[in-house]
């Protein structure tokens, strides 16, 4: 994970680190860092209007991030840990189908990881480019410098982006380059900007045309206000004004006060800022508040850019499971499914076609599908694809029960594997396909399923899926998946089960845990507060365990046993 907390240190696939000075400070930082800021860091001065100089693709105008045309575009998306995965490319279709319109690649300028090629970096945006993503492209080495001992320097950095020129020249609609992640760590942070300055000034001597980004001190989290005081000197710098800023937010941000009053201060100064890393899961050090990052991004019109896709060596903040798009944890369901979502919010970049007027022609009906490989608890669907006069970018699966339709799933190809049905049970399904403009398809004709037969019939209109999702020495990450099975929604939950091994949760992300020995009580988050009729919701722990981790075989819901599957 990049930039957790105040002292958050990158590894290969973003384990933490902290140490006991550095616990201390992020403690003190939690309380009181961000109530200071009015003393540490004054409201941003007004920005004075940009040079009348743009890059030749995506540019900043009026505050804004904008498209080569002029459109005002809102980054909606994820990050993807490609340099420590390299073979993960499938990845970013992925991303897409979900509904992103951008992703940060993480690379490596080979300082502290193995070095992305020139070759590779090409690869990776033809993929964005051909899956349709704003590309922001990222060196990691960076993470934590001046505190950090492994850490390079953002001229390094620079240097790296300078031998890419030949790749990245003419990716200026494509392509932000942002300098290097979380380029300072707590120890003076003071000393950030001098450097930044200086890496910007080296690419536009270089003749980079293209955006550029760069990452606040403090791991990212700016908790000392040296990037908030400092913004406006640093985008002076760049002669361009093509210059955009980006906050980390993490447990630092745990009040809606804190992150609302640091975006409010860059947008009334009229200097273009997103949140380029976040997260929402509580852990040790703190509980960030990701309603308030999402609403605020929002109701602001900044891009966020949530932390990331799969492959943590801690993985309390795997948006998917394994890089599996039909497992997405309780994390990323809420980052892609839930209120001010990916889903929900996600615009298509204009230069790809998305949003043109122009095109109003909906792609062909899909074929009937039909299933396949049906498990107990899952099922393959195949169609005949659609066709239209741009190009179909992709389908949305959905339940149909009478006049009511649920979503269950998105792809990019013409087939996919739904996962987490209930046993035993009848299903309708059909496919709507979808093109750039936002057109959709009449419904295809449905296909009727009955899935095997499982754990029996429930006592209640329930069941629930309980997996452990990874395990280490001491400890493990869990899922529970609870469907509804009856007809009508049910609110204000309570799900009780026991372990048997003397496990224990410490944190819990879809719902909040009461422990009391082995008898476990769940209550609802805010969004998962409701399970509509015949849909689910997930909630996601962190845990404790011993040499054995057994699953628990008994849930109710509200008092009502459920059956398993």
């Amino acid at each position: 994970m990049s930039g957790g907390t105040p002292r958050g240190a990158d590894t290969p696939g973003g384990a933490r680190r902290r140490s006991p000075l550095s616990a201390l400070l992020g403690a003190l930082a939690g309380l009181v860092a961000l109530t200071l800021l009015g003393v540490l860091a004054p409201a941003v001065a007004l920005a004075q209007p940009a040079p009348d100089v743009r890059a030749t693709g995506l540019h900043i105008g009026g505050g804004r991030l904008l498209e080569g045309n002029g459109n005002d575009f809102v980054m909606r998306g994820v990050n993807h840990a490609h340099t420590w995965y390299p073979g993960q490319t499938r990845s970013l279709a992925d991303i897409k189908a979900l509904g992103a319109n951008t992703v940060r690649v993480v690379l490596s300028d080979g300082h502290r990881w193995t070095k992305n090629s020139p070759a590779d970096v090409a690869n990776v945006v033809a993929q964005c480019k051909a899956n349709r993503l704003i590309c922001v492209l990222e060196v990691h080495d960076t993470t934590g410098y001046g505190e950090e001992a492994a850490a390079g320097t953002l001229d390094h950095a620079a240097d790296y982006w300078i031998g890419l020129k030949s790749v990245l020249a003419g990716e200026e609609n494509y392509v932000i380059v942002n300098i290097g992640n979380e380029p300072w760590g707590n120890t003076d942070p003071a000393g950030w900007t001098a450097p930044t300055k200086a890496a910007v000034q080296k690419l536009r001597a270089a003749g980079f045309e293209h955006t550029i980004m760069v990452d606040a001190p403090n791991w990212g989290q700016d908790w000392q206000g040296v990037m908030r005081a400092n913004a406006q000197a640093v985008y002076d710098a760049d002669t361009t004004g093509n210059l955009i800023f980006s906050i980390h937010m993490y447990s630092v941000f745990d009040t809606a006060a804190e992150i609302t009053d640091y975006l409010g201060a860059f947008v009334n100064a009229r200097l273009p800022i997103l949140i380029g890393e976040f997260g929402g899961p509580a852990d040790q050090w703190g509980d960030p508040d990701e309603d308030t990052m999402m609403a605020t991004a929002e109701r602001l019109d900044l891009g966020y850019l949530a932390w990331s896709w799969s492959g943590n060596t801690d993985p309390v903040l795997d948006l998917s499971i394994g890089f599996d798009p039909t497992r997405l944890s309780a994390w990323g369901q809420r980052i892609f499914n839930g209120a001010n979502g990916i889903a929900q919010t996600a615009k298509e970049a204009t230069v790809f076609g998305g949003g043109n007027p122009g095109d109003t022609q909906a792609p062909t009906t899909p074929g009937t599908p039909a299933a396949s490989a049906v498990t107990a608890t899952s099922a393959t669907l195949t169609w005949t694809a659609a066709t239209d006069n741009v190009g179909v970018t992709g389908y949305d699966i959905v339940r149909v029960s009478g006049s009511t339709e649920t979503k269950l799933a998105a792809s990019t190809t013409h087939s996919v594997t739904l996962t987490g049905l209930t046993a035993d049970t009848a299903y309708t399904f059909a496919v709507y396909a979808r093109d750039a403009a936002g057109n959709r398809s009449n419904r295809s004709a449905t296909v009727n399923v009955r899935t095997e037969q499982g754990g029996g019939t429930p006592a209640g209109n329930c069941s629930v899926a309980y997996r452990a999702t990874n395990e280490w020495q001491g400890g493990f990450q869990g899922e529970i998946v609870i469907r509804n099975t009856g007809t009508t929604a049910v609110s204000g939950w309570t799900l009780a089960f026991a372990f048997a091994d003397g496990q224990t949760i410490s944190n819990m992300w879809g719902g909040t845990a009461t422990q009391s020995g082995g008898s476990v009580s769940v209550k609802p988050a805010s969004y998962t507060s409701t399970i509509p009729a015949s849909g689910s919701v997930t909630v996601g722990f962190v845990g404790g365990k011993g040499a054995t981790n057994t699953a628990p075989t008994a849930f109710t819901l509200n008092g009502a046993a459920c059956a398993s599957g």
